[in-house]
């Protein structure tokens, strides 16, 4: 399965153009690369917020399939195409809520429903 990945709210809390503190992506990142799939960064970063993105995985020994495009191309349209995406955007993603904050993906229920669909 290729799994498109946002970056901000999603891996690590909002502070762009800096990184955000930890929230429990790492270790679940690691058993879905461990259980065949393929993550894609999926980010609005550009240039230097992208590449401390990029160095983010690469710290943590998760191993990126690609950078903001699916290098397999399905059909002769320019579309983005993965099997699921996560993203503290998407619609009924579980997140927490901090007074004052940005919701950021809750990895722990991301984890459950994970597990409910098989995947992990």
């Amino acid at each position: 399965m290729v799994i498109a990945l946002d970056f901000d709210g999603t891996c690590v809390t909002h502070k762009r153009p800096g990184i955000g503190m930890e929230i429990g992506a790492t270790p679940v990142l690691k058993r879905l690369i461990k259980s065949g799939h393929n993550l894609i960064l999926y980010t609005a970063r550009t240039e230097e917020a992208l590449q401390q993105a990029i160095k983010w995985f690469k710290d943590r020994n998760i191993p990126l399939y690609s950078i903001q495009s699916n290098p397999k191309h399905w059909d002769d349209q320019p579309g983005f195409y993965v099997d699921m995406y996560i993203d503290d955007l998407a619609l009924g993603i579980p997140l927490i809520y901090l007074p004052g904050e940005p919701p950021y993906v809750d990895w722990s229920s991301v984890v459950r429903l994970l597990k409910d669909k098989q995947i992990l």
